[in-house]
């Protein structure tokens, strides 16, 4: 018999042995946790001190599982309730009707999932090794512009299985406990969890952001688990406006404030059907979404690139050709963004982005051969794209 409450972490093994399990290496018999609580699998006789030592495992297994960070945060959201609450009566969330459903749920984790008492919030850097520059990207009206997440596999699927690799890793260890994994797919106010959870500070463009940069995607666990809540970090914007003065459309109506009506992500991934004439011109080369305040933060100097596989580029979306991917037939379309996170915006979306990029590129006869060969397309929104980025080449349409 042994005290449980005087074992240190360092008894343990150390986290990575236990990891190394989880992850297919090799079988370490001084594990994490197994020692920790061999007297009891009950979580209700956890102590604090215990409680404590798990987080810190927890977060050790992060890491090994390639998160960048993990936290733990409390669930009172009330300052951000009320802030969504005053952005969805100014109707900044343009046709995202889910942001509005579901009650008080999204600011409410046990609203959501009853029980829940804490919420392991984590991020995994994304920025793909060798991809190309961004900026560079922008610089060149040829080239399609990619959101630099969504250059690789889908960022949904790497995240979910690696947090149910996370939650299943204590459940073998503590025995059941109540959870569940959410990776962008429920109402969850993401940025404000992670914020509680000391990951990083809610920059002016309103994505969470960290002295190591903004390039990560978050990741919940909602648990009833009462582990010890980390200290949310202070911000550290100052009087830098870069994102603000960056932005394309403007959308960014005040620091903190976003308008998504006129924001190029939302306008090229989330709203369907016609994109306003007027925002066309100002979206450039970009086809689907928008990095430029990310691009442009000072802090993103000190980012880190993904040593996560999945995000490698795929296709050469980082290099091709308007022209070309604008040839890509329905089929090709489905090959090429099988386990991509471009799914999201459709091949209508997609074609609809790729004719307003093509109506902003140089007026060349293989622009112009490329609209003219989607005239006839079924998509009357495409046609209406192809129509207007012509006009913008010098070549009238009879009747449009």
């Amino acid at each position: 018999m042994f005290d449980r409450a005087s074992i240190d972490l360092p008894d343990l093994g150390g986290a990575k042995n236990w990891a190394g399990q989880m992850l297919g290496g090799a079988f370490h018999p001084a594990i994490i946790l197994t020692a920790l609580l061999a007297l009891s699998g009950i979580v209700a006789n956890l102590t604090a001190a215990q409680l404590g030592q798990l987080a810190a495992a927890i977060k050790a297994l992060g890491q090994e599982l390639g998160f960048a960070k993990i936290g733990v945060a409390e669930t009172s959201l009330t300052a951000d309730e009320a802030h969504l609450q005053r952005w969805l009566a100014a109707g900044r969330h343009g046709t995202m009707d889910y942001m509005q459903r579901h009650g008080d749920k999204r600011t409410r984790p046990a609203a959501l999932v009853p029980g829940t008492v804490r919420v392991i919030s984590a991020r995994m850097n994304y920025w793909p090794p060798g991809a190309r520059d961004g900026c560079s990207v922008l610089e060149d009206p040829r080239t399609g512009y990619v959101a630099r997440y969504a250059l690789g596999r889908d960022y949904h699927k790497v995240l979910r299985q690696r947090l149910q690799k996370l939650a299943d890793a204590v459940t073998a260890r503590i025995g059941a406990f109540g959870y569940r994994v959410f990776v962008d797919s429920a109402p969850v106010l993401e940025k404000a969890l992670a914020r509680q959870a000391g990951l990083g500070w809610i920059g002016k463009h309103t994505n969470l952001l960290d002295r190591d940069g903004s390039w990560f995607l978050l990741g919940e666990l909602y648990t009833d688990l009462p582990l010890p809540p980390d200290t949310p970090v202070t911000e550290h914007c100052g009087s830098c406006r870069a994102c603000i003065d960056v932005c394309p459309t403007q959308a960014i109506v005040a620091p903190y404030e976003l308008d998504a009506r006129r924001c190029i992500s939302y306008l090229t991934i989330e709203l369907r059907g016609s994109i306003p004439e007027p925002l066309r011109g100002l979206i450039g080369n970009r086809i689907f979404g928008c990095d430029d305040c990310q691009l442009f933060c000072p802090w993103n100097k000190f980012a880190r690139v993904s040593e996560v596989g999945d995000f490698a580029v795929r296709h050469s979306l980082d290099t091709c050709q308007l022209v070309e991917l604008f040839g890509w037939s329905a089929q090709l379309w489905q090959q090429r963004t099988e386990g991509s996170a471009l799914r999201r915006a459709g091949y209508e979306g997609w074609l609809r982005n790729i004719a307003v990029a093509l109506g902003n590129a140089p007026t060349e006869p293989a622009v112009v051969t490329a609209l003219q060969a989607r005239l006839t397309d079924p998509s009357a929104v495409v046609r209406e794209h192809v129509q207007w980025a012509l006009r913008r080449h010098g070549e009238g349409i009879h009747g449009a």
